[in-house]
């Protein structure tokens, strides 16, 4: 099962793209986040290649590029893997949709259908992450964006 769940998040992040008409490579990986007590009562917290996911882990992806300039920059965009709940992006700027990419915006902003209703999409229910990267914000070497998720 664990292996299973490792397998699928990664098949999704790897489902990933990078849209833009220069980009020249893409790497992703996922890392889980390991939290230790001291002796001394201290709590160290550590991230570590995912060999092997369980539910409640806590993981960070990380979502790599080596671009070209392009004068409109790019967008990088990364679906998040089923048997991930969304926590937080690396930055500010990051659109969520929560219906499968057709729909974009801020997270506190977009609504979802509850029954007859429409209420405000909570961090879990984000189905994909897209971030727009600027020509002046990248250069020719290699960029990161990282997200954290819970593995449900």
């Amino acid at each position: 099962m664990r292996i299973g769940i490792l397998l699928g998040a990664g098949a999704a992040i790897f489902a990933s793209a990078v849209q833009a008409q220069s980009t020249l490579g893409t790497s992703r990986a996922v890392y889980v986040e390991r939290v230790a007590n001291l002796t001394d009562g201290r709590m160290i917290r550590a991230i570590e290649p995912a060999q092997g996911l369980r539910s409640g882990d806590r993981v960070v992806l990380m979502v790599e590029w080596q671009a070209t300039p392009a004068p409109d920059g790019l967008t990088v965009a990364s679906a998040v893997p089923r048997a991930l709940a969304f926590q937080r992006s690396s930055k500010d700027e990051v659109e969520i949709s929560v219906d499968g990419g057709k729909k974009w915006g801020k997270l506190g902003q977009m609504r979802i259908r509850d029954g007859n209703a429409l209420r405000l999409a909570s961090p879990e229910e984000v189905t994909h992450l897209r971030w727009r990267v600027g020509a002046n914000q990248r250069g020719n070497s290699a960029n990161r964006l990282t997200y954290s998720a819970i593995v449900r």
